[in-house]
């Protein structure tokens, strides 16, 4: 997977703006429009741009309770690994999930719509898989930045 100083400019507008039609992301890059679609369908296919998506505000569509909730295994192995990896998946509960390195084997970014639920999603996700060990939730007070942009370095000439 590699990207040119061309596609670099295009990976910065779209992480901005992903709305943006190819005619003016064209402009700004400093291609046609057609060069800049083929561009962008290249980058989509090579996994260099892995989704376009909207960031959604949890508390507009009615889940204002959001968490990071560390969790540890209790043993790990890579099938309990990829099992749990698969459950984070399959869950709708769970907006986000990472595989980390430190005092947490995972750590989760959680909504719900109550406390309530969130307690009900404990004991199915948590209580009820044998190979958890245990779990910290930390309450969101404030989302103070959202996105997924990451920065972008253009390759040298």
């Amino acid at each position: 997977m590699q990207y040119d100083r061309i596609d670099a400019k295009i990976l910065e507008i779209v992480q901005k703006n992903n709305r943006l039609t190819s005619e003016v992301i064209g402009e700004m890059a400093g291609l046609s429009a057609t060069a800049c679609q083929r561009r962008l369908k290249r980058l989509r296919s090579e996994g260099i741009i892995e989704a376009d998506v909207s960031i959604v505000s949890a508390k507009a569509v009615g889940r204002p309770i959001q968490m990071l909730v560390l969790v540890n295994l209790e043993r790990e192995r890579s099938d309990i690994i990829d099992r749990f990896k698969k459950a984070i998946k399959s869950s709708v509960d769970v907006v986000n999930g990472f595989y980390v390195t430190g005092d947490a084997d995972f750590v989760l970014y959680v909504t719900a719509r109550t406390m309530e639920e969130y307690e009900q999603f404990t004991r199915r996700f948590f209580y009820e898989n044998p190979d958890i060990k245990g779990f910290k939730t930390m309450v969101i007070m404030d989302r103070v930045k959202a996105g997924f942009a990451v920065p972008i370095e253009a390759p040298e000439d």
